[in-house]
């Protein structure tokens, strides 16, 4: 998306986002690629730069179709490291719910944990 919004003015960009979220919203391969299509030819005359990228990226990008559909949610994702260091994130949050106990700075034994 980050790529595609490079292609189009700022101006445009949130109506491109909800053209291609659109693709996504099937759940059936065949109509993801064919929504896939029709955008990208609804986009041919007004930006030929992004209509050009979406035909580039095609294969790429739908490859999650040709896996179950229970695992698409986790597959469709454009930036799996974002997916991992939110995931990080989420362990490193848990384990800093516990003190810390006989650190530099403790005098006590951790308050008789």
């Amino acid at each position: 998306m980050r790529n595609l919004h490079g292609a189009v003015s700022s101006k445009h960009a949130p109506a491109v986002t909800a053209a291609v979220k659109t693709i996504f919203a099937h759940t059936d391969p065949a109509d993801v690629g064919e929504q896939w299509d029709q955008v990208t030819d609804t986009f041919a005359a007004s930006f030929p730069k992004a209509t050009a990228m979406m035909r580039e990226a095609k294969t790429d990008v739908l490859a999650f179709t040709a896996f179950p559909k229970g695992h698409w949610q986790k597959i469709w994702s454009n930036n799996p490291i974002e997916r991992l260091n939110k995931e990080i994130k989420r362990r490193a949050d848990v384990v800093e719910i516990f003190p810390k106990c006989g650190g530099p700075s403790e005098d006590s034994d951790c308050h008789g944990l």
